[in-house]
């Protein structure tokens, strides 16, 4: 039985190479999301911060300048939580177009696996082929050597 080789290997070994890369870009389209998530958690925990001593302020004795320190600061932290949003948005746009690649290219590697796979069933239907043919003529020429004696 001579050895199967796929004619097509090295475009198979470069859909491997393409789907480890679309692997990795959408592992680090996942990390940018959660650490834009992160910065978003970092904002909100600081405007709660402002928050809370803007009450403080308001409960003890008046200062007008920390009373306006404060609204500026949590007015600030909104604008930074609104364009942290966007950032998350952008983010997860990224991260579903990595994930739409990465479909894309398993499922060409898939294809050309599946052509791989049909190529050794034939390949392995040949061989099965001329082994019985060979079979055949040996069996044909043992029997056509007893029927002459």
């Amino acid at each position: 039985m001579s050895k199967f080789t796929y004619k097509m290997q090295n475009i198979l070994d470069i859909k491997f190479k393409l789907e480890n890369q679309a692997k990795t870009a959408f592992a680090n389209a996942v990390a940018k999301v959660d650490e834009e998530k992160e910065k978003l958690e970092i904002l909100k925990k600081k405007k709660a911060g402002y928050e809370e001593k803007y009450r403080e302020i308001l409960n003890g004795k008046l200062d007008i300048r920390e009373l306006n320190f404060c609204l500026q600061g949590i007015e600030q932290v909104k604008d930074a939580m609104k364009q942290q949003i966007v950032a998350i948005h952008v983010a997860e746009k990224n991260l579903e177009l990595a994930r739409e690649r990465l479909q894309e290219v398993m499922q060409e590697r898939k294809t050309h696996e599946k052509l791989k796979e049909y190529a050794f069933d034939e390949f392995v239907k040949e061989e099965n082929a001329e082994e019985s043919k060979a079979v055949d003529e040996l069996v044909s020429y043992n029997f056509g050597k007893v029927a002459g004696e």
